[in-house]
């Protein structure tokens, strides 16, 4: 219980932090939330524009606007999107249905494969699948996340023809008529872009790892007793590494969200990545600190679930807490 509720007190202490971090941030963006709402060529009088203001709350001083939106907040009122003319609450639950999917088999997929590769290339350390396996992690860890996007776009959609080029569905189709096959045709791209991002570093810190487990005493001595390598790795290694390989695996939440937004802009895809795009361009201060929010508590539950996983790969933790509680 008091496990819990010290972790209940981090999740509202960094919920306070981001919120204020977030207003002070979008307050003092170069941009004009008034001018961004009724468009630069606007011929609409004076008048109107103060009744828009006046309505949205822009002539408020910041921290009145801010204790006000906090207040509503605690009440489960997010405000109103400037730019989708809806509840905040309502564009993120129908955005974040559709980048669920996507994070969650780009997400799945990276962790999987830069696992599997991990192991590979420090079993075969020094020879060739070693050496393009690091080669292609370097690489791609350092490549933007809208030039992989684009060049996925270039060469499979435009020049193979294999994929559609965006949209979370094909065009002129009704909602009832679209298939689970269409949604997942239209989300192989932009999930295979996400997934070769995460990759690297989960390959490169699992192979790591088992090169600094292989050079242990303890595994020499298993050589020793005349275990060939791939029996040490079921035997030693596999939950040995695992748990390093899960806190980077759910500490790239985070990274997800900051390469979610470009990599749905690049391919059109409606999910919360283009909401936030199209709420920074528009000054939907709302919206942005609604998915601000959102996006913390997203990541925080995700590393409080790699902390349960810490648990159920390594009993010796729980034992070690336990052991501290008694005494």
């Amino acid at each position: 219980m008091k496990k819990l509720c010290m972790t209940m007190l981090r999740m509202i202490t960094l919920l306070i932090a981001i919120s204020i971090i977030a207003f002070l941030m979008v307050s003092h963006a170069p941009m004009d939330p008034l001018t961004a709402y009724i468009g630069t060529s606007s011929t609409i009088s004076e008048e109107a524009k103060e009744e828009i203001a006046e309505y949205w709350g822009l002539n408020d001083p910041p921290m009145e606007r801010f204790f006000t939106w906090a207040d509503n907040v605690l009440h489960g009122d997010f405000g109103e999107s400037i730019v989708y003319k809806q509840p905040v609450l309502t564009v993120i639950k129908e955005r974040f249905q559709y980048s669920l999917a996507l994070i969650l088999i780009a997400w799945s997929c990276s962790g999987i494969l830069g696992f599997g590769l991990g192991i590979l290339a420090a079993v075969l350390k020094g020879k060739l699948p070693d050496k393009i396996i690091k080669t292609c992690c370097l690489v791609f860890q350092s490549a933007p996340t809208f030039w992989v996007g684009l060049l996925m776009l270039s060469v499979f959609a435009v020049n193979l023809g294999w994929f559609p080029i965006g949209l979370a569905a094909p065009m002129g189709k009704a909602a009832p008529e679209v298939t689970l096959g269409d949604r997942l045709h239209h989300l192989v791209l932009p999930a295979v872009t996400l997934s070769i991002l995460g990759i690297g570093k989960i390959t490169l810190y699992t192979r790591q790892k088992l090169l600094e487990l292989f050079d242990s005493e303890f595994i020499l001595y298993a050589r020793t007793r005349g275990e060939n390598t791939w029996q040490i790795l079921k035997r030693h290694g596999m939950r040995n590494i695992a748990i390093p390989a899960v806190t980077v695996q759910f500490a790239s939440f985070s990274e997800l969200f900051g390469g979610i937004a470009l990599a749905e802009s690049v391919f059109s895809y409606p999910g919360i990545g283009s909401a936030v795009t199209a709420a920074g361009l528009g000054g939907d201060v709302p919206l942005l600190l609604g998915i601000a929010i959102f996006s913390a508590v997203f990541v925080f539950a995700g590393n409080l679930i790699a902390n349960v996983l810490y648990g159920i790969l390594d009993p010796r933790i729980r034992e070690g807490v336990s052991h501290e509680q008694k005494n």
